[in-house]
C-alpha cells in the first residue's frame, strides 16, 4: 500500500455515519488537491469496505460516482446510514 493510499483510507475512515464527501474533498485533505481521480483508484482497491466506508465518497455535483458493489448498493448504503443517524440523534 502506498503512502497516498494510506492517507486516503485514514481520511475516509473519519467521514461521519450518514454523511458524504467528494473525491475532491478527500484529495484536498490528503494534501493533493488535484488527485481526486487517484482517490477514486485508491478506494476502488479498498480491502476493508466495512472499516473504510468508501461508499461515503461521491463525485462533485451530487453524482454518486463509482462503487465496487454498484451504484444502487452505494445509494442504498448512504440512505440506510442517514436513517440510522436520524434514529441515533
Amino acid at each position: 500500500m502506498t503512502d497516498f493510499t494510506s492517507k486516503v483510507y485514514a481520511v475516509v475512515a473519519q467521514i461521519p455515519l450518514g454523511q458524504v464527501r467528494t473525491y475532491k474533498w478527500v484529495a484536498k485533505k490528503c494534501g493533493h488537491p488535484r488527485a481526486y481521480r487517484a482517490v477514486g483508484q485508491a478506494l476502488k482497491r479498498n480491502p476493508y469496505p466495512l472499516i473504510i466506508p468508501c461508499h461515503r465518497v461521491v463525485a462533485s455535483g451530487a453524482k454518486l460516482g463509482g462503487y465496487s458493489g454498484g451504484t444502487k448498493s452505494k445509494k442504498m448504503l448512504i440512505d440506510l446510514e442517514r436513517q440510522i443517524r436520524k434514529f441515533l440523534l
